[in-house]
């Protein structure tokens, strides 16, 4: 027997005899700064969602119809996603050489850049511009991911990875908060904002707000933030990391673990992308041609008091309803709920147009927002997922990085797609105005097979650290 086989049993022993004794704590200063640095981008990228859709109406690419608001509402939301997966990939291979910091430092300056820009944009393709180079400045998600991995092991990395969709649910309560509450302050609070720059920059605070935001996780993450990527720390244990251990070429990724995991991610975000963009839409659009026809400040108090209820939910009930049902049979029910969601938009509409937005539209909103905060149950269970599934630690950063650029794709024609069928729905009055809540109801119901392929266990789990890809 070569000795590295002795101390590869070893190990294998030392970690099964951890893992009996109980998870190993969190290391909860970095991760919490992790988890800082991660909410800026559901803040920065929910902040637009109340007054996106007043935005496009009030520029003269519409020609005044309301009914083409969601084309190019979409294709703004859309345009993020598609420049991030031009480059995410890049950040992450950069991440694996130069280390996690500064690429995370960098791509929270170009978000805070980028959403002042968007606030200070009076034409459509300022507003393109802006939110293009906010994607190609920005591969922080999936780099944060490795972070987190590297932070953890197999027998803490479920709990670390549970908190994301808790500090996802807390920017998705503040962005639409900040968004809704200081859009318009010339009209909200005019004695403060009552000069000539606020009305013809009328969404422009929200932006500054969020980048003041940003600008101080970048303050905390510069002067407390620590490396975690392989070879770049400062102090690592050689018991954590195997000289055998060498990132793994990109063709080498494409085995079953990583393929079925990030195909999973993929289904999850496409599917939640294009709610998200659908619902404000939704929710803006006047009710006689589909909507409900809110104001951005009841919107943002919608999507607000979702968020701190999801954030809520995720923190005290995720963990476990998890150890009850396991990550496999949370992530298929997440998945499912997508289809009682679709059913149920035609019937607020409905209801909408014969007795007005009354208690039973509002019932079935916090129905439909319940069953939105079952589905991010989901996220938890697939980052665990995708980051087991990764050859080896040092192919974390390339696993997350494709894993990410898979998502984008999907996140950026999913808004796209699922706003310009509700346009075309009642543009044309395809089957009443409800042709899309079809449609993206068949699709939810194809991504359940694909959920089923899941193992009960994530691959660490069941196969120990060194993961046998065949």
């Amino acid at each position: 027997m070569h000795e590295n086989d002795t101390v590869d049993e070893e190990t294998a022993l030392l970690s099964r005899s951890k893992e009996q004794e109980g998870p190993t704590r969190l290391p909860k200063v970095q991760i919490g700064i992790l988890l800082l640095l991660q909410v800026c981008e559901p803040i920065t990228s929910h902040s637009i969602y109340p007054y996106i859709n007043q935005l496009v109406s009030g520029l003269d690419i519409t020609g005044g119809d309301k009914r083409k608001v969601g084309y190019y509402a979409g294709l703004i939301q859309s345009l993020f996603y598609l420049t991030e997966a031009i480059m995410v990939m890049q950040w992450s291979r950069l991440s694996d050489r130069v280390g996690r910091k500064p690429v995370l430092l960098l791509g929270l300056a170009g978000a805070s850049l980028s959403i002042l820009l968007f606030g200070l944009s009076r034409t459509f393709w300022t507003l393109v511009i802006s939110r293009c180079l906010c994607g190609l400045l920005n591969g922080n998600i999936g780099i944060m991911k490795s972070a987190i991995g590297e932070l953890t092991n197999p027998s803490n990395r479920a709990q670390a990875f549970s908190l994301m969709p808790v500090i996802w649910a807390a920017g998705t309560t503040s962005g639409p908060l900040v968004g809704g509450t200081f859009s318009r302050p010339h009209e909200r609070f005019p004695t403060v904002f009552g000069g000539q720059f606020w009305t013809d920059y009328p969404y422009f605070l929200p932006c500054v707000v969020v980048a003041s935001f940003i600008g101080f996780a970048f303050t905390v993450a510069l002067l407390f933030l620590k490396e975690t990527a392989p070879g770049r720390r400062k102090h690592k244990s050689a018991s954590h990391v195997r000289s055998s251990e060498r990132p793994v070429e990109f063709r080498k990724l494409l085995v079953y673990p990583v393929v079925i995991s990030i195909s999973n991610y993929m289904a999850l975000a496409f599917l939640n992308i294009m709610l998200s963009a659908l619902l404000p839409l939704f929710f803006a659009t006047p009710i006689e041609i589909g909507g409900l026809g809110f104001k951005p400040s009841t919107i943002g108090y919608t999507m607000g008091t979702y968020g701190l209820g999801n954030g809520i939910f995720q923190a005290l009930f995720f963990a476990r309803i998890v150890r009850q049902f396991g990550i496999r049979g949370i992530f298929i029910r997440s998945m499912m709920s997508f289809i009682p969601i679709y059913l149920l938009f035609p019937v607020m509409s409905t209801i909408a147009q014969r007795f007005g937005v009354n208690i039973i539209v509002w019932s079935i909103i916090v129905l439909v927002l319940c069953l939105v905060s079952l589905m991010n149950m989901a996220y938890g269970c697939i980052f665990t997922y995708v980051t087991a599934s990764s050859p080896n630690k040092r192919s974390l950063g390339a696993t997350n990085g494709l894993a990410q650029t898979s998502v984008s794709l999907a996140q950026a024609v999913g808004p796209a797609i699922s706003t310009s069928l509700f346009a075309l729905s009642v543009e044309k009055n395809l089957l009443g105005g409800y042709a899309v809540y079809v449609i993206l109801l068949v699709i939810s119901c194809l991504a359940i097979p694909l959920a089923v392929r899941l193992p009960e266990e994530a691959w660490e789990e069941k196969k120990g650290d060194e993961i046998e890809h065949s």
